[in-house]
């Protein structure tokens, strides 16, 4: 009995290591730098996690055209990568084609829907998270005007602005809310000067909150606003340290657990595909308030935000979805 046992132990323990030999993680990010201090820092964050609690080194590629994601997706399912994690719609068709080649790996894509049964989709539910940091934006407002810089003008940066306008409305009925998109291509997410160039407009218009979904483009929005002594509102990662006390929030939206779990479900064994989808509910999008920023968050704006965020849960405020139908509410 004793011998039976102590080889069931081996033969677990062997298992064990032969599964976790199985994980062999990858990351390619999308363009615009894997410090961006947004969306990829914060796939980044997700895999660094991983990497401290299991001890699983992983591979990352930080590519720097729309070119180049398929190019590196292939190169790690060919090299025996598994899972490979793709954080950008732009590598959409990239998945698809790769992860058809590649039955037996294991794919994570973020931001898009690829029907593919070795294949996980990770999308959030931005337009609820933008509703949040709204609410704050049109409740901190001065002027009763506010603004929002997005990166790639697409649909997708468009459900964070709508979900904005609609958060910020619910806070000021009359406000007004100016809107620049940075470009139509993938450099629209790393022109920092472009997005403090827009930023600059809008507050010679009135603006004096500002809202940046637009990658690193949003760090010459965050640095403007802060220049011109005037809010900005951060994105995907917190961002509230960059500019302490001129950062109002950051509508958190949690890509680094897309990573963590996708690496952690592998190495469990408890990998499914399908599509995840993220909201408030889930604690896959929000509103930061930390240290860096709690002096700007009055009582009230807190009461409020904690509110829309227990309605939204409810299902009493259901924030519309500017991709559902392309158009935002008035």
């Amino acid at each position: 009995m004793k011998k039976s046992l102590l080889t069931l132990l081996a033969v677990a323990a062997m298992s064990t290591t032969a599964l976790a030999a199985d994980v062999k993680p990858a990351l390619v990010y999308g363009t615009g730098g894997k410090f961006d201090k947004s969306f990829n820092e914060a796939a980044y964050n997700g895999a660094e996690k991983f990497k401290a609690e299991t001890g699983i080194a992983y591979r990352d590629f930080e590519p720097t055209g729309d070119t180049q994601g398929e190019q590196a997706i292939r190169n790690f399912a060919s090299r025996g990568f598994n899972p490979v994690v793709a954080v950008s719609f732009a590598w959409t068709s990239a998945i698809e084609k790769v992860a058809a080649e590649f039955p037996d790996t294991k794919f994570i894509i973020v931001d898009s829907v690829v029907d593919k049964p070795n294949v996980r989709s990770v999308v959030y539910k931005e337009e609820e998270g933008s509703y949040l940091v709204g609410v704050l934006a049109g409740m901190a407002s001065k002027t009763g005007k506010v603004g929002f810089v997005g990166g790639m003008d697409i649909p997708l940066i468009r459900k964070f602005e709508c979900g904005y306008e609609q958060g910020a409305r619910a806070a000021k009925a009359d406000v007004e809310v100016f809107q620049n998109m940075t470009g139509t291509t993938g450099a629209a997410w790393n022109d920092p000067v472009r997005g403090g160039e827009l930023t600059k407009n809008q507050i010679d218009q009135g603006a004096d909150v500002i809202y940046a979904a637009a990658g690193a483009t949003g760090l010459g929005v965050l640095q403007t606003a802060a220049d011109n002594k005037k809010l900005s509102i951060g994105v995907d990662s917190n961002q509230n340290h960059l500019h302490p006390g001129s950062v109002l929030t950051s509508m958190v939206k949690r890509v680094d657990l897309a990573v963590y779990n996708a690496y952690t479900d592998t190495k469990n064994d408890k990998f499914t595909g399908g599509v995840q989808a993220l909201g408030v509910k889930e604690d896959g999008v929000g509103a930061a308030i930390d240290d860096n920023n709690k002096s700007l968050i009055t009582p009230e704006m807190q009461a409020a935000v904690d509110k829309a965020k227990a309605d939204i849960i409810a299902g009493t405020i259901k924030v519309h979805d500017y991709t559902s139908d392309n158009a935002c509410p008035k």
